[in-house]
């Protein structure tokens, strides 16, 4: 019996269990190591909250698993009890249920011979010298790989401007959003949220206390838009065109419709239309336009959008627009300088502790993650020009130091928004993930046949 191909992916949250569950699902398909460091496999971040108030922000209809199977997810839902829909909106929590089912189901039918779950964390990726690639584990184990693929899923924040390194170890200070920053001090009764999208909602909302008092501070100090109380319509196709063109398409539609089914209308078309765009045409989208298609693109459900303004409303949360300036230890409190947007003089606000909820690291250079900082040394990896995550090529390839790419060398996720622009939602990975399988699938075979 010929021996089947192996590839290894790196990360099991919810990019690198779709990229495996597609590979492995092909009869001829190739044996998937699948490691992850953190032990959750099939959650990742996102979905592994417990917290009832963290709802999905797109509509169960529009979050099957696969893009060829729509009704996916509703049809599990209808098979499983112990859940409940707010406006057509669940909790997190359960699609991380719906994805461990996924992964069990797989396990199920092609055996642990085809998908093996390791945990450990991969902390090296090099060529092999008779071809093909190499992991070695932090462990200690090295991992022989026809493939690799990288889904390192999201980045924590980048440090905020300003930061007394002492506060780094200090449990009043929260670099990664992430992780427990429902466990503050108990005397950290006001404190700041550095950001204002959907990383420092979900802080805010775990962080709510009737005696608790949250300052978020962003750059412009938009809040996110609510979803509409019933779905928009299908939607219709936009033309193509620079980001000024299509702004101006956006706002023409918004007129005649509701402005959700104008955003929707060029979902679908996001990636080909960022992928049509000169890198001076991305570059003046992300520098004027982004912030305001980030708060109407990324929605909130309309029960959370409906605490959130309770929030604001009570003063319980307030959101203002500015940049920090410097973040210092004052005995148990933490010093903030910062300025408002549109002036010149610096205000003081001193809290009890700061949660840096600025979003998904983009600038790859900045990262602390041990494997991609030492790819990086090795020149397997660089950042793309607008500082988004890896440069990659039209098939999910990362380019290296010079430019190229390497064979059975991929990358799916947030880490390739670079390439695609939307990728960070349900949607977009999906489409990612079954692309990248197939082009890897039909790589193997080629270099089986070759042999």
């Amino acid at each position: 019996m010929t021996q089947r191909p192996t590839v290894v992916i790196i990360g099991a949250g919810f990019s690198g269990l779709l990229t495996a569950l597609r590979l492995v699902a092909q009869p001829d398909g190739p044996r998937v190591r699948l490691i992850e460091r953190a032990g959750r496999f099939g959650r990742g971040t996102a979905y592994s909250t417990a917290n009832p108030d963290h709802l999905l922000n797109v509509r169960v209809a529009n979050m099957s698993a696969f893009p060829d199977q729509p009704d996916h997810f509703t049809g599990w839902l209808a098979r499983h009890g112990g859940w409940s829909s707010q406006g057509g909106f669940v909790t997190r929590g359960v699609y991380g249920d719906y994805l461990q089912d996924l992964l069990r189901e797989a396990l199920e039918t092609v055996g642990a011979d085809r998908l093996l779950l390791e945990q450990d964390e991969a902390v090296e990726i090099h060529r092999a010298p008779a071809g093909g690639w190499r992991a070695r584990l932090a462990l200690g184990r090295e991992l022989e790989a026809d493939a690799v693929v990288l889904a390192a899923g999201v980045l924590k924040p980048a440090a905020p401007a300003g930061l007394d390194p002492v506060l780094l170890a200090s449990p009043r200070y929260r670099a990664d959003p992430w992780a427990a920053a429902d466990d503050l001090p108990a005397d950290a009764l006001d404190v700041l949220l550095i950001g204002s999208g959907m990383t420092m909602v979900d802080v805010a909302l775990s962080l709510a206390t009737p005696d608790r008092r949250l300052r978020a501070i962003s750059r412009r100090g938009l809040l996110l838009r609510p979803h509409a109380p019933v779905a928009s319509r299908p939607p219709e196709a936009p033309p193509s065109g620079s980001p000024r063109a299509l702004l101006a398409w956006v706002r023409a539609r918004a007129e005649e419709a509701d402005w959700r089914e104008a955003v929707d209308d060029l979902r679908p078309h996001v990636r080909r239309i960022w992928q049509g765009w000169s890198p001076r045409e991305r570059g003046a989208f992300l520098r004027h336009v982004r912030p305001w298609w980030d708060v109407h693109r990324h929605r909130l459900a309309p029960s959370v959008a409906r605490q959130l303004a309770a929030m604001t409303r009570t003063r319980d949360l307030t959101v203002r627009a500015g940049e920090i300036v410097s973040l210092s230890p004052v005995g148990d409190r933490i010093e903030v300088m910062w300025r408002p947007r549109g002036g010149q003089a610096l205000r003081r606000l001193t809290v009890g502790a700061v949660v840096n909820c600025s979003g998904v690291l983009g600038d790859i250079r900045q990262t602390d993650d041990r494997l991609l900082r030492r790819l990086l040394d090795q020149g397997l990896i660089r950042g793309d020009a607008l500082r988004l995550g890896l440069e990659v090529d039209a098939a999910s390839r990362p380019r290296d130091r010079e430019g190229l790419v390497h064979d059975g060398f991929y990358a799916v996720g947030p880490l390739t928004r670079g390439g695609v622009w939307e990728n960070t939602a349900v949607p977009d990975i999906r489409l990612q993930a079954a692309d990248v399988a197939a082009h890897l699938a039909d790589a193997l075979r080629s270099d089986k046949k070759a042999a």
